[in-house]
């Protein structure tokens, strides 16, 4: 085995057993400053990292197979004058490396940037609506995941569906409307398309589909987009109050849901017809998906699972990156071995993602296998996972370690 694999694999095992008898108190409520007795008037503060060390075999001959990563560092602030309304700001970075960093923090892969920043009314209790930089997206439960509680050591990349085609990093601006019906929640938005994108390819007469119909076609006929997800909440109900899905409740919670969810962005992919002239087509992607999450008996252990089916539809035989007009299935498991809730807990877990596409006959499939070490629940962690990817001539291992903490 490659030395350096080795280290990464016995660093990981070293600091979970070592970690074991480094016990932290709960985190309870976190950094919040009240401005009344009531506590209506307030503002809350969370921050979190991510560090992690990345080991790959199929990297270029004069690169290293072992780097170091800061995955995110993240600060959100949310505060409310009265219970009507309520303001959020989130802002950070995503994957600082020595490919990212520049010599005075001035590169564009060093800058802090807005993931959200919103503005909500709350209607009544159970309703509300807002405008913004915002993350109420559509499709699926994983395209609305949270990033400080994953069960997985990073979300499924395939179901982040939009990130830089038509939004900043799984974020639109735009309106939006989220509430319930009883135990039946919703959320649903009407954004503005980027008008720049990760795809910045031409069109070419007889070729396949570029997403870029706001940049090619403007902003009347390719301005748009619309998304929507709505669950049933048959056990536990889970909080709507912000926008970020729950990865894994650790057993403090009996959840069943189940979820469906679109996102539609008419004339959002282009095409040159027979004439040579560009035309567009509407990109609409649908999904159905499962979550269970529950404690199993009173010794500490619960099971989270997960599963969803999407169909995507980027326009004929799209392709590009980590996208394509095709289907995907997904699906994770985890089991938190038993374990006092003041204690260290390990929870080990597998996913796996197979994402066919129209424009080959190759499929796209994703092993995962983790284990993760739970200090003081979500707020300390330590996540170890193997990750193979086999896509056409390329197939892919990575051993991840990654340390996190949030507070």
């Amino acid at each position: 085995m490659n030395r350096k694999l080795l280290f990464l694999l016995c660093l990981g095992v070293f600091t979970f057993q070592f970690s074991t008898a480094q016990v932290s108190p709960y985190y309870k409520g976190g950094l919040k400053v009240e401005f009344d007795e009531e506590g209506k008037k307030y503002l809350r503060i969370i921050s979190w990292a991510q560090v992690q060390g990345v080991y790959q075999d199929e990297v270029p001959e004069d690169e290293s197979n072992l780097d170091f990563n800061l995955r995110r560092a993240r600060v959100l602030m949310f505060s409310q004058i009265n219970e009507k309304f309520l303001i959020l700001t989130h802002f950070g970075l995503n994957n600082l490396n020595s490919n990212t960093m520049s010599p005075t923090g001035t590169g564009a892969g060093s800058q802090l940037f807005f993931h959200d920043v919103f503005a909500q009314y709350n209607l009544n209790e159970n309703h509300s609506v807002g405008g913004g930089l915002h993350y109420f997206n559509g499709i699926s439960r994983l395209n609305n995941q949270s990033t400080l509680n994953m069960l997985t050591l990073d979300n499924n990349r395939q179901s982040w569906s939009t990130l830089g085609l038509t939004d900043q990093f799984a974020r639109h601006v735009g309106v939006y409307a989220k509430g319930k019906f009883g135990k039946l929640q919703y959320r649903v938005a009407i954004n503005d398309a980027m008008t720049s994108s990760l795809d910045l390819r031409d069109p070419e007469v007889g070729g396949n589909a570029v997403y870029g119909g706001r940049r090619l076609l403007g902003s009347k006929d390719a301005g748009k987009a619309y998304a929507g997800y709505f669950d049933f909440h048959f056990f536990d109900q889970e909080s709507n109050f912000l926008p970020y899905k729950v990865g894994t409740y650790l057993g403090n919670k009996k959840i069943f849901n189940i979820g469906a969810g679109f996102f539609v962005h008419p004339n959002g992919a282009v095409y040159v017809d027979n004439n040579g002239e560009l035309s567009g087509d509407n990109v609409s992607i649908f999904a159905v998906d499962a979550f269970y999450d529950t404690p199993l008996g009173t010794n500490g252990s619960a099971l989270t699972a997960y599963a969803t089916y999407q169909n995507n539809n980027y326009g004929e035989n799209y392709l590009y990156s980590a996208y394509g007009t095709g289907s995907m299935l997904y699906s994770h498991v985890g089991y938190l071995l038993p374990g006092e809730n003041t204690k260290a807990q390990f929870q080990p877990y597998l996913a796996y993602g197979m994402n066919s596409y129209d424009a080959l006959d190759d499929k796209r499939n994703i092993l995962k296998a983790g284990l993760n070490l739970f200090l003081s629940s979500h707020n300390s962690k330590l996540s170890l996972e193997y990750l193979n990817e086999d896509f056409g001539n390329v197939n892919q291992n990575v051993v991840t370690l990654q340390a996190m903490i949030y507070l």
